[in-house]
């Protein structure tokens, strides 16, 4: 009788929470309180409960560990991290999530909770140092913002970091945040006002957001279209953290 090469592995649920704070581009993050990594920054997460799914316990370890809402997060998958090493306690296969969202508020850990803090941190200082996590979170985290950069170019995902109302400059900050370049205002202004569906004018202004003092911006909010027919790409510009491609 042959061995069973079957493994047997343990499930977790991970999530990528983006946003931007002080025109930065942020990662929320917990400190864990207990082995292995006990004190060391995280991607919040955790196992699967019976009967749950991975969904289900992101949404769940979201609360838990941070306080936010996960069910009003718009979560999409980044991958499956299945490394026979990644966590030393045993066998540990993983479900990565991602969401961004504006204006998120400073979390808050659950009394029961198996994280000791929870706070907003740069992306930028992250993403060049694998021990700046615990487990393989910063491949994780590389993966997540990789494709929410990608999904800058060819869908209207940026008005997702924007409040209900916004200006066509703070959604070029969004880009600038996330693409961590600068881009020109004119050349965005034309690409972003001939794309179908991406923004849509509110007849309202913002007194003194203009370019001169004083002068007000037209507000917008976001369209109904999710795909761009014509990207919106960075150009020539170098990024700044080359490794993300």
């Amino acid at each position: 009788m042959t061995e069973d090469p079957r493994c047997i592995a343990a499930l977790t649920a991970d999530l990528v929470i983006l946003t931007i704070r002080d025109s930065v581009l942020q990662v929320l993050l917990v400190e864990r309180g207990t082995d292995p990594f006990r004190g060391a920054l995280a991607l919040p997460g955790g196992f699967l409960q019976v009967g749950e799914s991975a969904e289900a316990a992101a949404v769940r370890e979201l609360r838990e560990e941070t306080g936010l809402d996960g069910d009003s997060l718009p979560l999409e998958q980044v991958g499956f991290y299945t490394d026979p090493d990644r966590d030393p306690r045993e066998r540990v296969a993983t479900c990565a999530f991602l969401a961004v969202a504006p204006d998120l508020p400073v979390p808050a850990p659950d009394a029961d909770s198996d994280a000791e803090a929870a706070a907003w941190k740069p992306v930028a200082e992250l993403l060049g140092d694998e021990a700046a996590l615990a487990f393989d979170h910063v491949k994780i985290l590389r993966d997540a913002v990789r494709q929410a950069r990608m999904k800058l170019q060819y869908t209207t995902i940026a008005t997702s970091f924007c409040p209900g109302e916004f200006t066509i400059g703070e959604l070029r900050e969004v880009y600038e945040a996330v693409w961590g370049i600068e881009l020109d205002r004119a050349n965005f202004h034309r690409k972003v006002k001939s794309a179908t569906e991406f923004i849509v004018e509110t007849g309202r202004l913002r007194e003194g957001s203009g370019r001169r003092l004083g002068r007000p911006a037209k507000l917008y909010r976001a369209g109904a279209g999710v795909e761009l027919v014509n990207p919106i790409l960075p150009g020539s510009n170098r990024w700044r953290d080359a490794d993300w491609r």
